[in-house]
């Protein structure tokens, strides 16, 4: 029987457990990423451990997230970053370098290996033939210290790709039509893996908008063969010694197939405020839109923003969009310069931001005020632009390009001769300039770690309590966020580093008195609907409801990432039995639940309402070492003895 891409590599790299799906294995991981966002809290995690040296092949710390510098905060966390990457072994990529996906497709990805990031779009590096995986920033510390990464062992699905996207039809439509048909629960405990003829068809680059919105879907990763298109790609990179092939066997066995034809991809949106809420542009109707963003992880190639500039050249925008452009990299962004697709841009009225996430996370160009904002980002969760009552809607460049100058979302082939967008491939003469990456050094003994005021240490709980008889702070619905939960913008992202005072931002735009009635009730539960901490693996959104004293989240179910997070973090991850429970439960009851550390072993749990006078039934989905970590309080607290 022949072996998947997936399958073939998580055997190279299998540690622990067998590869069955639904039980726990252990994977080698060769690299890891970080970014600044995530990255203070892993990199105090793993300074903890007392380790000198990563164990990794390469890590690599990336600067991409808070560049805004409005006061000392995120300088001082800079300085931090680039000091603790000196004294660890470990890449920093300085502000300005680019985001963090981007520039490790370009410089670090290698097929057949393995990535671990403290981003959930980490899998962006699917694209070349990875298996990369986004988690918590805590998870990624445990793999710089050398220790396998534990993950339930996924379903394979293989997404059959035929023909040939047409001219104005991105990649970003296909992925857009892939969440129109799984929905963003549908890849939860899967891995796609795309295959087919019409995988042929397709860019690195385009494959990377692929690979990073599988992120949506709730996958595991995704992954692409690595093929004479990857290999052209790190050719152009100068890394093609780092080249495998590495392509499914002919009689590859999958758990699912999914048949999209290229062909029939038309251009395509989704509504806010959830990714999945696709629909054709010819569907849509007349939107009238404020403001155009054109950038991000997910849609700021130099193919990518050549066709969007194409399409703006010789036009202007329309007199009541703000249009802004951000390039994925300092790469790309010289490439543009160089070619004369910048000054199409800046001729057509567009705005050039620096090569970083901001818009995406709500840092800088945050819309108007009940505004309509068109975006080639991967995510339009509520709030999320830094604007609570703005409306955004995810397209691609092209589509951005065209309702920039009509004013109302817009099939680019309705205002543009899109023929032309043909001819438009990745550049092969790649402006190679590592100046901005700082790589490892060998002597590190003298090196001093610059830790400014709002670096504060990570705080850890004790041993898992045996009883918990507290309040429900808090009831949600469905799909929450980890945006929901823990905001991200620019006024609230400088804390990162101090949990502190982020920890009053928790649920802050749900119900502002959260973090005030946790501190005073002492703690409490959380109860939630389905895909409880779907997004972002942001762990803040389970290390600042540690710190207010949240012991455990009941729920429909979680998202995979967050779901591991509160265990590394020792909040219960209680799942409701019968669903219907979740109805006879409200905010304030009181719930008692016994013999935690038992029922932990156990994985069945009693939680009375004793507000009410019922009980209800509740289970935990975990593993041996999973029980074991929340029994110590949380994976810090579990390595520490074990080391």
């Amino acid at each position: 029987m022949g072996q998947n891409i997936t399958r073939k590599i998580l055997a190279s790299h299998l540690v622990e457990g067998k590869m069955i799906v639904g039980e726990e294995i252990s994977i080698k991981i060769d690299q890891t990423l970080t970014q600044d966002a995530t990255g203070t809290m892993a990199y105090l995690a793993f300074e903890a451990l007392g380790i000198p040296r990563v164990r990794t092949e390469v890590s690599v710390s990336y600067i991409d997230h808070n560049t805004l510098q409005a006061g000392f905060e995120n300088a001082d966390d800079h300085a931090f970053l680039q000091s603790i990457a000196k004294k660890y072994g470990i890449y920093c990529s300085r502000p300005g370098n680019g985001i963090c996906h981007q520039v490790h497709a370009e410089r670090f990805a290698v097929p057949g290996k393995t990535l671990l990031g403290s981003d959930s779009h980490t899998p962006s590096s699917g694209s070349l033939g990875m298996i990369a995986i986004g988690a918590g920033g805590m998870s990624v510390a445990m793999a710089m210290a050398g220790q396998p990464f534990p993950l339930v062992m996924p379903k394979v699905v293989n997404v059959k790709l035929t023909g040939k996207l047409r001219a104005g039809v991105a990649a970003k439509d296909l992925i857009l039509e892939l969440l129109r048909k799984m929905t963003v629960k549908g890849g939860v405990g899967k891995v796609i893996e795309y295959t087919g003829q019409g995988v042929e068809m397709l860019s690195v680059t385009q494959r990377q908008t692929i690979t990073n919105m599988g992120a949506e879907l709730g996958v595991t990763t995704s992954i692409f063969p690595s093929d004479r298109i990857t290999y052209e790609f790190m050719k152009c990179q100068g890394r093609e010694t780092d080249w495998i092939e590495l392509i499914a066997d002919e009689d590859a066995q999958y758990d699912e197939i999914i048949e999209m034809n290229l062909d029939e991809i038309v251009p395509m949106v989704a509504k806010p405020h959830m990714p999945d809420k696709v629909v054709k542009i010819s569907e849509l109707g007349n939107i009238k839109i404020d403001q155009v963003f054109i950038g991000s992880c997910t849609n700021a190639s130099y193919s990518d923003l050549a066709k969007a500039a194409a399409i703006l050249e010789g036009k202007f925008v329309h007199p009541d969009v703000s249009l802004s452009v951000a390039a994925g990299s300092r790469q790309v962004f010289e490439m543009i310069a160089r070619d004369g697709i910048l000054q199409k841009f800046i001729s057509a009225g567009a705005r050039v931001l620096e090569s970083a996430c901001g818009p995406c996370v709500g840092i800088g160009q945050a819309p108007g005020s009940a505004g309509i904002s068109l975006r080639t980002t991967n995510r339009n969760f509520k709030g999320r632009s830094g604007t609570a009552d703005a409306k955004v809607y995810l397209v691609s460049p092209e589509v951005a390009a065209a309702s920039a100058i009509t004013g109302v979302i817009t099939d680019p082939r309705d205002v543009a001769n899109v023929k032309v967008l043909e001819s438009i491939k990745e550049s092969t003469n790649r402006i190679i300039d590592d100046r901005m990456l700082i790589a490892p050094i060998e002597d590190t003994e003298d090196v001093v770690i610059k830790r400014g005021p709002n670096i504060k240490p990570m705080p850890l709980r004790g041993d898992l309590d045996e009883e918990i008889n507290k309040s429900v702070l808090l009831k949600v619905e469905d799909n929450i966020t980890t945006d929901d939960i823990m905001p991200a913008g620019a006024k609230i992202l400088p804390l990162r580093s101090n949990v502190p005072a982020i920890s009053k931002f928790v649920f802050n735009g749900i119900d502002p008195k959260f973090a005030s009635r946790a501190t005073d009730n002492d703690g409490g539960i959380v109860v939630a609907g389905e895909n409880y901490g779907q997004g972002s693996s942001r762990e803040h959104a389970a290390l600042a409801p540690m710190y207010l004293g949240v012991k455990a989240i009941l729920a429909k179910s979680f998202a995979r990432i967050h779901h591991d997070n509160l265990i590394n973090y020792g909040i219960l991850p209680l799942r409701f039995k019968d669903i219907s429970d979740y109805d006879r439960i409200d905010q304030g009851d009181t719930l008692v639940i016994k013999t935690i550390k038992k029922q932990v072993n156990d994985g069945e749990f009693t939680v009375i309402n004793e507000t009410n006078g019922f009980e209800i039934k509740a289970f935990v989905t975990l593993s041996d070492r999973q029980k074991e970590v929340l029994i110590s309080g949380g994976q810090l607290n579990y390595l520490k003895k074990l080391l």
